[in-house]
């Protein structure tokens, strides 16, 4: 029965967080009958995420710390596979594990570029 509820419950958060949206230029009439193209962009920038990079140190300490909850995975930019490993606390430790020495070797880079400080 709790694994049932368990099951239930994970299906639900994961139905709650797809989102599904338009990556193309949609067209929409307006009430005067002109036509407006829209343009999504699927980056969101901060104004922190656009003063510098990513730094080897940084994620290398948040994976030591919190690693197990996949935070290092959220400040990378890998958003998704972040959400994934706190929901399941960083694969018992094992994928937390690897992630770090992946972090430490440099095989585990930014999603949008390279580190701009190293170790």
């Amino acid at each position: 029965m709790k694994i049932k509820l368990f099951l239930t419950l994970l299906m639900f958060v994961f139905g709650a967080l797809t989102v599904s949206y338009a990556s193309f230029p949609v067209e929409r009439t307006t009430t005067n009958n002109t036509t407006v193209v829209e343009n999504q962009k699927d980056e969101f920038t901060s104004p922190a995420a656009a003063a510098g990079g990513k730094s080897q140190v940084i994620a290398l300490i948040l994976c030591l710390v919190v690693g197990g909850i996949g935070i290092h995975r959220f400040y990378l930019g890998y958003t998704w596979q972040g959400i994934v490993q706190l929901l399941t606390l960083g694969g018992c430790g094992i994928w937390a594990l690897i992630d770090l020495i992946r972090i430490i070797t440099g095989d585990l880079q930014p999603k949008n570029g390279s580190y701009s400080k190293t170790l």
